[in-house]
């Protein structure tokens, strides 16, 4: 007689082995256990999909509005009828599974998105009220079913084009949510209702566009273990009234965030956040992240920071190197500064990730940091006008990057320079590394005006393809776009 798995130990094998989507699919036709654990884990979060000209947008969206709709109670199906809102469900017959009750993630802003491509787009325009209403009936059905959420997001309408009147309902389910996505302006009841059943948030990421809810400070104050904090600034938002709602969580807190279009003066409070492992500063415009006191401070857990756009002066962030810069594993900036990549080279040995602007005539620049951060794994290098050129970047990181290395990211700023025999070279020299190990190469660009900024040729395709055979590097592509977003994540 076969031995059958409990499903809580089928559950954490398919957990533990990180099993992909499409073996999840194939999963579903082994038997009715194998098919529960894997709609289980399908459907947590049903918006976690990718699509292609293979899957469109439309179709996946039709397919899970007509199982929601499925889902909803006889009362909601009613009313959608009896307000001319004709959706048909995947099956006439009862389903085999209450999908809803299996969510752990819920976006209001994408249940939006989906309504609209589908009801607009797909079907006739309809009113904006009747599309408020099918959201509402999935929503409060969806807090009916939920007995455990762990994310949630949800943003005004100052925020997105589609937003319908929501009316949000007492989520019970709520109590276990972990993270929380939301902008400052929703109304007061959301907030104090998550104030009262939601103490263990993790995560909380805020858009600021107008004044602060003063039960969102009340939200922050509420947690007990705040480890992550995303807050966004723009137009006239702020976080200033809720800082010391804030500086509250300050030794429970590894990871900030900061985005903003607004000229803030200080960010002296960050100071007091002792365990800090992760700054993130995202600043647009003329806005400069005010450094002045924070040169000074030592964070002595701090593992990553960065700050891509708009930058502190390069004597404040050297100084700041000076203090901090040992236990650095990431450091990612849009300054080009020589002096401050040089204080790079002396004040940060243990670097495993860099960005940094390299000026045209920095070679040697390049070639200190590669010597003296021994440990570094990746670099990404901008090439072109006014910056490095790619030939001499392949030849000096094949020259002087240790053993460690093994991640080279180039962005383009004009075509090319390096010739198909450059590269060989290069890769030649990867080959012929002790010990061996297989080197992600990836090139950014503007693929829309030049493929590739000149990686489109056959005799270059060739020599790529014939390393990547060989098991000698891994090519990957990317838009300046996606390249650009590298810089904004953690």
């Amino acid at each position: 007689m076969a031995c059958q798995l409990p499903a809580d130990c089928l559950n954490e094998i398919f957990e533990y082995l990180e099993i992909d989507k499409f073996t999840l699919h194939s999963c579903l036709l082994v038997n009715r256990l194998w098919c529960e654990t894997s709609v289980r884990i399908l459907w947590r979060n049903f918006f976690d999909f990718k699509f292609d000209h293979k899957r469109p947008l439309f179709k996946i969206y039709s397919s899970i509005l007509s199982t929601l709709i499925a889902c909803l109670p006889d009362e909601s199906k009613n009313l959608l009828y009896n307000n001319g809102i004709f959706i048909l469900t995947p099956t006439s017959k009862p389903l085999l599974f209450n999908y809803a009750s299996f969510f752990k993630a819920l976006s209001i802003y994408r249940i939006n998105m989906m309504i609209v491509n589908v009801l607009e787009n797909g079907l006739s325009l309809i009113s904006k009220d009747k599309n408020s209403l099918v959201a509402n009936e999935i929503i409060k059905m969806l807090a009916n079913q939920i007995t455990s959420l762990k994310k949630l997001s949800c943003y005004h309408s100052h925020y997105y084009k589609h937003n319908f009147n929501i009316s949000f309902p007492y989520f019970p389910g709520a109590r276990d949510l972990s993270e929380l996505c939301c902008s400052s302006d929703l109304p007061s009841d959301f907030f104090n209702q998550l104030s009262q059943i939601c103490h263990n948030l993790q995560s909380i990421s805020i858009d600021f566009r107008s004044i602060v809810n003063s039960s969102v400070k009340d939200l922050i104050s509420s947690q007990n273990n705040l480890k992550d904090l995303n807050l966004s600034a723009f137009d006239d938002g702020s976080w200033t009234d809720i800082i010391p709602a804030i500086t509250k969580h300050s030794h429970t807190i590894t990871k900030l965030k900061f985005r903003s279009d607004n000229d803030f003066s200080s960010f002296s409070f960050i100071s007091s956040f002792t365990n800090l492992q992760k700054l993130l500063f995202l600043f647009l415009g003329e806005v400069i992240v005010d450094f002045t006191k924070l040169q000074y401070v030592n964070f002595s857990k701090l593992q990553i920071l960065k700050i891509p756009y708009e930058c502190p002066k390069p004597e404040y962030v050297m100084k700041f190197l000076e203090n901090n810069g040992k236990n650095l594993k990431e450091f990612y900036t849009g300054e080009n500064s020589k002096d401050l990549s040089l204080s790079i080279a002396r004040f940060c040995p243990n670097l495993k990730n860099l960005f940094v602007l390299f000026n045209n005539g920095e070679l040697d620049v390049l070639k200190t940091i590669l010597i003296s951060c021994q440990y570094l794994e990746s670099i990404k290098i901008w090439c072109g006008i006014n910056y490095l050129s790619e030939k001499e970047v392949l030849e000096t990181v094949a020259k002087y990057s240790t053993n460690n290395f093994c991640e080279l990211k180039i962005h383009h700023i004009t075509t090319s320079d390096a010739s198909p025999d450059d590269l060989e070279s290069f890769f030649i020299c990867w080959e012929r590394r002790t010990p061996k190990k297989l080197l992600s190469f990836t090139i950014i660009g503007n693929i829309e005006y030049q493929l590739h900024c000149g990686y489109n040729s056959l005799e270059t395709l060739k020599v790529i393809e014939k390393y990547e055979n060989l098991g000698i590097i891994k090519f990957v592509t990317k838009s300046k776009n996606e390249g650009s977003e590298e810089g904004e994540q953690f």
